[in-house]
């Protein structure tokens, strides 16, 4: 097993820099159009202007059936404002804080940080000959290209261990 460690501190992902771009990741999820409960929490998590900054940033992007596949009354109580550190958490845990094309992936199990602050920040990514799964999620679509950095789009939400 490998393990990819980025030098880059989880508040750099709340570092506001520069103008965002018309295509940046947030708009770029926008316009896709099957990512609005991810987008209606990262607007609640406080999240889309980090999203929209410069970057280079690499999102493993729940789809709306992902977010809907969770248990009853998951995403409404995630949503509160008394539960915002739970959320950050959560989303946090789906971006890496550089840009990550899928074939940079190596054929095998790595371990990769994320920006998620505190605890379990790893994810781990396999790569086989039948394709990318993610803490278990699969990559049903990847690289979809931002200028501040990837998308790659998975079929559920991944949850850290504490």
């Amino acid at each position: 097993m490998r393990k990819i460690t980025i030098g880059i501190a989880t508040a750099a992902l709340f570092a506001i820099g520069g103008v965002a771009n018309a295509a940046n990741i947030v708009e770029t999820a926008k316009n896709a159009g099957s990512f609005n409960t991810l987008l209606a929490a990262a607007e609640a998590a406080g999240l889309v202007e980090a999203l929209s900054a410069p970057g280079p940033l690499t999102v493993f992007a729940p789809t709306d059936e992902a977010f809907a596949a969770l248990p009853d009354g998951t995403v409404e109580n995630l949503l509160k404002p008394e539960n915002k550190d739970q959320l950050v958490a959560i989303l946090t845990y789906h971006v890496v804080g550089q840009k990550v094309m899928a074939g940079d992936i190596p054929d095998d199990t790595t371990e990769v940080e994320t920006l998620k602050a505190g605890g379990d920040n790893t994810i781990t990514v396999v790569k086989s000959s039948t394709g990318v799964t993610v803490d278990g999620a699969n990559v049903v679509n990847a690289d979809i290209a931002a200028d501040n950095g990837v998308i790659h789009v998975i079929d559920k939400v991944i949850l850290p261990s504490d």
